[in-house]
């Protein structure tokens, strides 16, 4: 499955209206029809909170809510960039001279980041220019993926445009790699799982070397995805970055603890590897060498023997550079409980015990708490919407994507379902003005979606 390249599928127009609408709009915009459409979806992360970039499996699956992009090659090598929602404006540049501008996350550099990493990986020395009407429906900064869905897309666009062929798996290293032209220091869950997702499943997604696993999820449930209306966006805020860095930081501390070549090791699954360790005897391990208190740079230098400036130049990112203290312990312990967790929930539905509602509920609680506690990447915001969700009848409720900010996912008992959705509504959205203006698009019940692919008209 993984090996294959995205599906292309014809379509009839008439039966799609939002794609006829699209082709409409291309029409008046570009006076010309497009080609081909691409579309590539948001997700949700089900459980393996900021684990994938410490090389650990992740548990997501694709929403319905998505990038859809019209397309036209075109002769001259220019990209023209539109979008259907006037608050993004038109961009246009030469193919041949990307620039991307990291102190601005502006919706038409995540397009140049896919589209820079498949011409670098093919070496176009004449791509070709393009015509692109873009339509998003994944709320933006609301930790359900638009940024990346919108460099897969680009990707995805990219390779077709130029008549190129890759698998799904080569697209989803290459956008993890190209997102990264923009700042964030991501691990490959967001952009797997867009290219991977299959209808009906969730997946078990690993890396290194990347792979993918169908986990059926349980029936007798509904997962629903609550936006806390709080935007966060990965490449214009350091928290996410620093996190990142801690992480790195004390699988460094790990390692020369251990006697380690600690100056190879980026991640903290590489300590465990290395050590041939299980996740619980990690924790232990934790526990002896790091404590509680935070480290200032000058105890990291002193504890693994370099200087200030070797700090900065080799390991720290240039967005992490000023950064004072770091708390090593709890983001080691969030980590490695949260790639146990997954693996847990994975087993459980493979098992699906009687009480497997239960159980998968008591672990996306208990993900949420270390994300609240030891991750620190929530805010009142979601803590208040996570209460709500579990007081409303949810098994299980925890904050999805980065944090500080965008959704919470809530496993709820189907024949609660309608109850859960009025009850939330009103006792978060209908209590704020601003919420109340967002709520339409905030609150609703998702199943597992499919990956990304190409329409063409029949």
């Amino acid at each position: 499955m993984a090996a294959e390249a995205p599906g292309t599928l014809p379509v009839q127009l008439v039966e799609q209206p939002r794609l006829q609408k699209l082709k409409e709009m291309f029409i008046s915009k570009f006076g010309s029809a497009p080609k081909f459409y691409v579309r590539a979806p948001g997700r949700v992360n089900l459980i393996g909170e900021h684990i994938d970039y410490c090389g650990y499996a992740v548990l997501p699956m694709a929403i319905e809510q998505d990038i859809l992009i019209a397309v036209e090659p075109v002769k001259t090598q220019v990209v023209h960039l539109a979008n259907t929602n006037s608050l993004y404006l038109d961009f246009s540049t030469s193919v041949n001279n990307i620039q991307i501008n990291k102190t601005k996350p502006q919706w038409h550099n995540y397009f140049l980041c896919g589209l820079k990493g498949i011409q670098e990986h093919f070496g176009l020395n004449n791509p070709t220019g393009m015509n692109c009407l873009l339509d998003g429906t994944i709320p933006p900064s609301s930790g359900l993926s638009s940024s990346s869905a919108l460099v897969c897309c680009a990707g995805l666009v990219t390779l077709t445009a130029n008549g190129k062929t890759l698998s799904k798996v080569e697209l989803a290293e290459i956008c993890t790699k190209s997102e990264r032209y923009i700042g964030t220091e991501g691990g490959g869950m967001d952009q797997s799982i867009s290219f991977l997702a299959e209808e009906g499943t969730a997946k078990l997604i690993k890396f290194n070397p990347l792979r993918a696993t169908d986990v059926r999820l349980p029936s007798g449930a509904a997962f629903v995805i609550a936006n806390s209306c709080v935007e966060m966006n990965k490449a214009a805020t350091s928290h996410y970055n620093i996190r990142v860095m801690e992480c790195r930081l004390a699988t460094k501390l790990l390692s020369k603890s251990k006697g380690l070549d600690w100056e190879k090791m980026l991640r903290l699954h590489d300590v465990q590897t290395k050590l041939g360790v299980s996740l619980e005897e990690m924790l232990t391990i934790v526990e002896e060498v790091l404590h509680p208190e935070p480290y200032s740079a000058e105890e990291i230098c002193k504890c693994l023997g370099i200087s200030l400036e070797e700090l900065r130049s080799q390991i720290l990112s240039q967005n992490t550079q000023d950064v004072s203290t770091f708390k090593l312990y709890q983001r080691a312990k969030h980590v490695y409980s949260e790639a146990a967790r997954v693996l847990e929930f994975k087993k459980i539905c493979s098992e699906a015990p009687a009480n497997a509602l239960q159980l998968l509920g008591e672990l996306m609680n208990q993900s949420y708490i270390s994300c609240r506690e030891m991750y620190e990447c929530s805010c009142p915001e979601l803590d208040r919407l996570v209460d709500i969700c579990l007081q409303f009848g949810a098994i299980g409720s925890r904050l999805t994507g980065a944090g500080w900010g965008g959704c919470t996912v809530s496993m709820v008992p189907t024949d609660k379902l309608n109850a859960f959705l009025k009850d939330v509504k009103k006792a978060y959205y209908q209590s704020d003005v601003q919420r109340l203006a967002l709520e339409k698009n905030s609150l609703f019940a998702t199943k597992p979606g499919r990956g990304a692919l190409v329409f063409v008209e029949a």
